[in-house]
């Protein structure tokens, strides 16, 4: 099992760096006079002269560095590298692929109207060429930090159980989020202020069906991902139930990540774990 203990600390540690650098630019007034595209890019801007905001923005950062240093510890041994710097550098860049995929098909009428988004500690823009520079820089900077305090680290003994436990265990996690997140959205807008269910075609139309599809998509995607978590949990492949229900997380758009992790979590579960292959060997 992925030893999520260090990942969880090293993630939260570098988003403490990030929280407290933005503080820095704040305080400075970089962040409007010298820095803007910098300070936006690295997603460290941070308004503190409202007070609710300040708290949601300290929360979102922890909450960015502890996914960011789960996902790091369930992929660990999957990612290329030989040393753990290079991990968080090839996770992070992976993320930042992954989140700007994600914004692109979330976002109508792209590339005109721009936005930004952000996933697991990594902001994604791609407005201007300077604003995706420096969030290419940061998301980087912010991998190879987390392999940096990584190794910095006690490494703990962790069970070796059959390989992509702990991807699809992440991804059913953050899948059930999100699906709760959006499922309270739809139960407010649309049933309590009777919002409709898919907007008629404008500007928001295509984001619209998206985020409804979380709530009609993300729940049978949600379920095949647990099933074949506890498949996995058992000793068996959770293949086609782990790949069938990122698949379908992931067209939502808004689930693209615990999507992916599902996918890979399933495609790995399919391998036997070494003990299984050495005790096979030795039987023949």
């Amino acid at each position: 099992m992925a030893d999520f203990g260090r990942g969880i600390k090293s993630g939260v540690a570098v988003a403490a760096v990030y929280l407290i650098v933005s503080v820095i630019l704040e305080l400075t007034g970089l962040s409007y006079q010298v820095s803007v595209i910098t300070a936006a890019g690295l997603g460290i801007h941070l308004e503190l002269t409202y007070f609710p905001f300040v708290i949601y923005s300290i929360l979102g950062y922890i909450i960015r560095g502890i996914v960011f240093g789960a996902v790091f510890a369930a992929l660990y041994n999957f990612l290329p590298g030989n040393t753990s710097v290079k991990k968080g550098v090839v996770l992070s860049a992976f993320l930042w692929i992954l989140g700007a995929v994600g914004l692109i098909y979330t976002t109508p009428g792209w590339p005109t109207s721009g936005g930004h988004t952000s996933m697991a500690g990594i902001t994604v823009s791609l407005s201007s060429i300077g604003l995706a520079l420096a969030g290419i820089i940061s998301a980087l900077a912010f991998g190879a930090l987390v392999g940096a305090i990584w190794n910095k680290l006690r490494e703990k003994k962790v069970t070796e159980v059959r390989k992509g436990i702990a991807a699809l265990l992440v991804g059913s996690i953050l899948g059930g989020v999100l699906w709760a997140l959006g499922a309270v959205a739809f139960l407010i807008g649309v049933v309590i202020f009777g919002a409709p269910v898919i907007e008629e075609p404008g500007p928001f139309w295509w984001y619209s069906v998206l985020a409804r599809s979380v709530v009609f998509l993300g729940l049978p995607g949600w379920v095949l991902t647990l099933v074949a978590w506890r498949k996995t949990k058992r000793g068996e492949s959770g293949f086609k139930w782990g790949v069938a229900g990122g698949v379908i997380m992931a067209v939502t758009g808004v689930m693209l990540l615990p999507g992916a992790l599902a996918i890979i979590g399933g495609v790995f579960s399919g391998r036997k774990p070494a003990s299984e292959s050495n005790t096979a060997e030795i039987g023949q």
